[in-house]
Parts: C-alpha cells; structure tokens; sequence
C-alpha cells in the first residue's frame, strides 16, 4: 500500500513539472485573437484614412463643377432657366443639351443642383 501511494505522489510531482513546461494553448489562441484585432484595427484605419481622402477629392471636384456652372452673366441664368424649363416639360438630357448648345453632362449638372 505504501508503495501505490509513493508512486502516485511521484507521478502527480511528475506531471506538475512537465504542465509547467507544456506549451499553453489559450495563450496562443489569445495572442493569435490579439493579433487579428490588431490587423483588423489597422486595416479599418487605413480604409478610413483613404475613404476620407476620396469624400475630399470628391469635395474639391463638386466645388469645381459648381463654380464652372455658377451663373456669372444674365445669359447663362437665362440658359440655366431654359433647362429647368425643358426639364420639366419631360425632355431628357440630350434633347435638352442640344436646344442650349451646352453638353450633357453640364444639363445633368444643371438638373441635380435644381433639385
């Protein structure tokens, strides 16, 4: 009887020394959460970083078109109300674009500021 039990406390020591040597797996499935957290974190800052780079580009390319349409003499404020008039008579782009000698992409222009 005392033998069985010498033997158990041997192994029970045994295997508390190796547990202590073991490699822990938490601690790799934690370091290996923490590493995509932090891949995660810097992909969505780097995505922010260049959709608020494309909101500014976009910014500065609506300010252009709005200053190149701005009325700055009394005949484009009359072909602006031209359009507005075609408009909504039902005629599409092209149709107007034509009547006022202007290319369709300034009609459109022309169109969504109206609205």
């Amino acid at each position: 009887m005392l033998y069985i039990i010498s033997t158990i406390i041997i192994i029970a020591i045994v295997l508390l020394i190796l547990s202590f040597f073991m490699q822990d797996k938490f601690k790799q499935l934690e370091d290996q959460f923490e590493q995509f957290s932090i891949s995660s974190l810097q992909e969505t800052y780097q995505l922010k970083k260049k959709i608020q780079v494309l909101e500014e580009e976009l910014l500065m390319d609506d300010l252009s078109v709005e200053q190149s349409i701005r009325p700055t003499t009394n005949s484009s404020t009359q072909m602006i109300e031209r359009v507005k008039e075609l408009y909504q008579q039902g005629h599409d782009t092209a149709y107007i674009a034509a009547q006022v000698n202007v290319n369709e992409y300034d009609v459109v222009s022309i169109i969504n500021n109206v609205k």
